[in-house]
């Protein structure tokens, strides 16, 4: 079940015209969805649609989803604008009606679920994608709270439970050849609320 106060907090912070974390994509996630043929994609926690509308426009079949029904109008109006179209649910991903083996690749940018949940959300969303399918994750690291500390406009969670390791990563994916994976320190310029540099998780593995 979806807290409240988390719900609110994604809804409040989307409702605003100007979009939180600009209009372009993640610059993993476009270095590493251009190496791939297009096919099926989704985009789990996927806000404002940045990176949904992006592979939109490079002729993936892209579905996305997120809490957050905010989320989900500013990403229609993004998809509008480029002249393209995506698929995007709002709800939790238990309750959505994505199909076993149903995608080529999962894109997990910033994808940061509650503590108690990401792991069981990780080993869902498994299911979805086909073997030899690809996931694509950035996400902050458990190192990366001390560079919020410093200079909160690099943005991210405060409890380090809904940061990553390289370990959790691996457990959470274990039956995939890992093509990359490292945490290190990057510089983000995203919108209102990634700028600065911060401690991240990247991981790119091809399910066995």
């Amino acid at each position: 079940m979806t807290d409240n106060t988390w719900l609110d907090r994604w809804n409040d912070r989307y409702s605003s015209e100007e979009f939180a974390y600009g209009t372009e994509p993640n610059n993993y996630l476009k270095e590493q969805l251009e190496k791939l043929e297009p096919g099926s994609v989704l985009f789990p926690a996927e806000g404002e649609g940045r990176n949904a509308v992006f592979a939109a426009v490079k002729g993936w079949n892209v579905s996305a989803f997120d809490i957050s029904s905010e989320g989900k109008s500013k990403a229609l109006q993004l998809a509008e604008n480029k002249n393209v179209t995506i698929d995007y649910q709002v709800g939790e991903l238990q309750a959505l009606n994505f199909q076993t083996e149903q995608f080529d690749a999962i894109a997990l940018i910033y994808a940061h679920f509650p503590a108690d949940i990401k792991s069981s959300v990780h080993q869902m969303l498994d299911q979805y994608l086909r073997k030899g399918g690809i996931i694509i994750f950035e996400a902050f690291s458990k190192n990366h709270l001390d560079y919020v500390t410093k200079n909160e406009k690099v943005g991210g969670p405060k409890d380090i439970g809904s940061l990553f390791s390289t370990d959790e990563i691996k457990a959470d994916f274990p039956d995939y050849d890992i093509i990359q994976l490292e945490e290190m320190e990057i510089e983000l310029n995203e919108g209102l609320f990634h700028n600065g540099t911060g401690s991240v998780i990247r991981f790119v593995g091809r399910k066995l």
